[in-house]
């Protein structure tokens, strides 16, 4: 952690200054992150940790660059973007890592065929209905477990409408009103009460979430969870891979979030604190359609394309996985863990 330590100490600096001052320590810091990438792809134990370092300090540094800050930054320094791409590529590596074999070259390249062929795939992948959704969240959370959840919820759905400002650069015609439309639903249409990332934001109020815990609750998957969708939106060579994860993510969402629904019926809660998920049931069910058919469809016209969304589709569902796999593991651990009292 020493490395993330020492680069995360970098970000309030100004990039001019910050290139000027490290310029001949470049070496010895690209080594060091060539060793935490190394590191995090090696053995089990090792590589836990380092993996955790290297999306722990993507994640801050991707921080720097999705605020509003009220001073200088490091951003726009050269030092500073050549280990963002380093970081970068390495977590590329490793989603690319959890792809079947060949499966891109099957994609069929008629646009509505592939389509098809893409829905096919993710309904028979085990994210798609995740027992920590189906099970844990709908029939055994608890309000810790929700406040829990929502946390680590927060690193997408917390700022999905900045992810949607940034992939819509460059595109046009129906791909660019779909992303618009859903935008300024995601703006709730005008209204600041209805901004579902202030909606989202009343959730913490229900739990009393104080911004200074929401890191150190991060897991390593909720941390890369987070910084693929960063990452995918944020360059224009991604564009097909974003395509891809974001419409799998609005997919996926509607009943995932009935269950969370369910939950927070079930416990009682503040209904205050549930709006931003009811919305979205409905609301994400028509734009994953509007999605499918004005981006997906009309983009899936080269092989390029094709790969790119399916690419970005399976780094969703396979991300998710892994990062469900490992909510609910720690939520049944927790859950031996909790003492019974006889009543």
């Amino acid at each position: 952690m020493a490395i993330v330590d020492e680069l995360t100490s970098w970000l309030a600096a100004p990039a001019e200054e910050l290139d000027r001052t490290l310029g001949g320590d470049r070496e010895r810091i690209i080594a060091e992150i060539s060793a935490v990438n190394e590191a995090a792809a090696g053995a089990p134990g090792p590589a836990g940790r380092a993996r955790y370092a290297q999306q722990l300090l993507l994640s801050r540094i991707y921080q720097t660059v999705m605020q509003i800050s009220d001073h200088p930054t490091a951003e726009g320094s050269a030092l500073l973007h050549e280990v963002t791409r380093m970081l970068e590529r390495a977590t590329i590596a490793t989603e690319d890592a959890q792809l079947e074999d060949g499966v891109l070259d099957r994609a069929p390249g008629d646009p509505k065929q592939f389509l098809s062929w893409l829905k096919g795939i993710v309904r028979g992948h085990r994210a798609y209905k995740h027992p920590y959704y189906t099970e844990f969240i709908n029939r055994d959370a608890q309000r810790e477990d929700l406040r829990t959840y929502v946390i680590q919820e927060s690193l997408i759905d917390g700022r999905f409408d900045d992810f949607l400002a940034m992939m819509q650069i460059g595109t046009a015609g129906a791909s660019k009103m779909e992303i618009a439309n859903n935008y300024w639903d995601e703006m709730g249409n005008g209204d600041p009460e209805a901004v579902h990332t202030h909606l989202f934001n009343k959730i913490y109020d229900v739990f009393d979430v104080r911004p200074e815990e929401l890191e150190a609750a991060m897991t390593t998957t909720d941390l890369h969870s987070g910084n693929l969708a960063v990452l995918l939106c944020r360059y224009r060579h991604l564009y097909p891979e974003a395509v891809g994860f974001l419409g799998m993510t609005e997919w996926l969402a509607p009943d995932r979030f009935r269950n969370v629904v369910s939950a927070w019926e079930r416990l009682g809660l503040p209904e205050v604190g549930i709006t931003y998920h009811r919305l979205h049931i409905t609301i994400d069910s028509q734009h994953a359609a509007g999605w499918f058919h004005n981006v997906v469809i009309p983009s899936a016209g080269s092989d390029y394309m094709r790969r790119g969304i399916a690419r970005g589709s399976l780094w969703r569902v396979n991300s998710s996985a892994r990062h469900l796999d490992e909510r609910l593991e720690l939520a049944l651990s927790a859950e031996r863990r909790t003492p019974v009292t006889a009543g």
